[in-house]
Order: C-alpha cells, then sequence, then structure tokens
C-alpha cells in the first residue's frame, strides 16, 4: 500500500513510523542463512548454541533494529465482533476516511512486517479492537511483542516436520549481519540494511526513544515476552557478553512447554483469566 502522507501522524501516533521507514530498505531474506541459524536455536533456552557459547536477539536487538518501543502494555486481549472496511484514500477525502485508511495500512505493517504468518492474505479477527482504538496503539510494547513472536517461530521451526518458517525475519537476518560480520554478503554496505550496515554511531541511527534509561533496564531483564497467545521467555541472563558482561553460571532453563502447547485456538481468555488468580 502507499504511504500518504496524511496517514504519517497516525503512525507516529501508533510508534510505527520509524518501522515503516525502514521498509523500503529490507532486502529479500537468505532462506539457507536463516534456515542454518534456525537449526542452533533451542528453544528451552531461546538462545543459538554456538561453537563459542550462546548468544540471542533480545529486546536491545529489537530496539536497535526495528526502532520499536519495548515498554508498554502486552499485546494481548479477547476476539470481538469488530468489523471495518477500508477504501482507497481519494484526493480531497474527509478526515474519518484518512482515519480508515491508516487502520488498513497499519494493519498491513503489522501483519507483513512484525507478525506475519502462514495465513497468506487472512486476518485474524483479534487485530480490530486494536484498530478501533487507534490513538491508544502508542501505549502498547510492539518490540516485545515481536520478539515473542519470533521467539515462538524459531521454536516452531526447530520442529524437523516444519518446512517454513514465519515471523519477522528481516529483523533475525538484520541481527545476523549486526552481530556476525562474516557473514555479510558482498557490497552489504551498498543495501543500507537497517542499523547492521549503519554508521558505528548507534544513537545517530536508531530512534532516539531508544535510548533513554527507562529501556535500557529492560534490555537486562529476564521476564516473560508476550504476544497474545504466544508467551516465550527473555534469557538473557545467559547471553551477558552480549552487553559487554562476563558470562556467570546462569539459572536453570524455565520449562515453559505448557507454554508452547497454546496455539491460540479456543482464544486468549485463558491468559488473563490464569494470571488473576
Amino acid at each position: 500500500m502507499p504511504l500518504h502522507e496524511r496517514i504519517i501522524p497516525y503512525l507516529e501516533t501508533a510508534d510505527l513510523y520509524h518501522l515503516d521507514r525502514l521498509i523500503s530498505q529490507w532486502l529479500w531474506v537468505n532462506e539457507p542463512l536463516l534456515s542454518a541459524f534456525v537449526e542452533r536455536w533451542r528453544p528451552e533456552t531461546h538462545t543459538f548454541h554456538m561453537p563459542f557459547g550462546e548468544c540471542a536477539i533480545t529486546l536491545q536487538d529489537v530496539a536497535y533494529q526495528l526502532g520499536l518501543p519495548i515498554d508498554g502494555e502486552a499485546v494481548s486481549g479477547c476476539l470481538t465482533d469488530f468489523h471495518e472496511r477500508f477504501w482507497d484514500l481519494p484526493a480531497d477525502t474527509s478526515e474519518e476516511t484518512v482515519r480508515i485508511h491508516a487502520r488498513a495500512y497499519i494493519m498491513m505493517l503489522l501483519l507483513s512486517q512484525l507478525f506475519a504468518d502462514k495465513n497468506a492474505n487472512r486476518v485474524h479477527l483479534r487485530w480490530l479492537p486494536y484498530l478501533a482504538l487507534m490513538d491508544d496503539l502508542g501505549r502498547y510494547s510492539w518490540g516485545s511483542a515481536a520478539l515473542a513472536w519470533l521467539y515462538r517461530c524459531l521454536c516452531h521451526g526447530t520442529n524437523r516436520n516444519v518446512v517454513n518458517v514465519a515471523g519477522p525475519l528481516q529483523l533475525l537476518q538484520s541481527w545476523i549481519f549486526w552481530r556476525f560480520f562474516s557473514l555479510r554478503p558482498c557490497g552489504f554496505d551498498v543495501f543500507e540494511f537497517p542499523l547492521a550496515s549503519s554508521a558505528p554511531d548507534v544513537a545517530a541511527i536508531v530512534h532516539p526513544d531508544i535510548l533513554v534509561e527507562e529501556h535500557r533496564r529492560l534490555w537486562m531483564a529476564a521476564m516473560s515476552l508476550i504476544y497474545f497467545v504466544a508467551i516465550e521467555w527473555h534469557q538473557v541472563d545467559r547471553v551477558v557478553p552480549q552487553f559487554g558482561g562476563v558470562q556467570h553460571l546462569p539459572q536453570l532453563a524455565l520449562n515453559i512447554d505448557w507454554l508452547h502447547a497454546k496455539d491460540g485456538r479456543g482464544g486468549d481468555r485463558w491468559f488473563s483469566s490464569y494470571y488473576q488468580e
């Protein structure tokens, strides 16, 4: 979908404009490269097991690569019967029509870049309540939700019967290029891949809100990551060297097999009722 100038203020309100500006720089994913990393992913620790030790994509990487907020309300909730129609944006359209078109664009942005699945062009009803309250989109932690979905897709991809992996694969590939210089393709600097091929001064590249102290504290927090029914664990205590520290003996991996069994069938209603007990 084309991005009209009148839609930009709504993307800024939703804290998604920085993500949209990166789309034009993204490349087609390198499937053999990503498959090699999927084979080294361990679902029980949420880390890649490499010859030199463990490494992982963390909230810091999501913030740096995509410029998404990692603090805020969880992206979760129940299904509703809300329904909205979207149409093209005429040149002399009303502001209400612009808002409807902005909803369609935000849905496209979220479902194609952050939360892609294998449902082709079908959209889950759970997204419609968020778009109905478009002015509140900026309060959600889109970064942690995207990382939770990537973790879930990687865990699912370790199953030998799985052929294709969904999720924000551009984030995974950008992280690989950022962390593993030897895996960058020839002529890489010309591609201007988000952050990974940019200047060393990160502060001049990433979204300015990402580097505030309250977000820095979350990078090192071992905590749950929530994306609707997908709940994964941010086990940064196993990858301390990524933050410039010395790796200590990590805690035993948290067993969340019962959470991996939650596949969204029957809705997300179990989540709120379970944690209110």
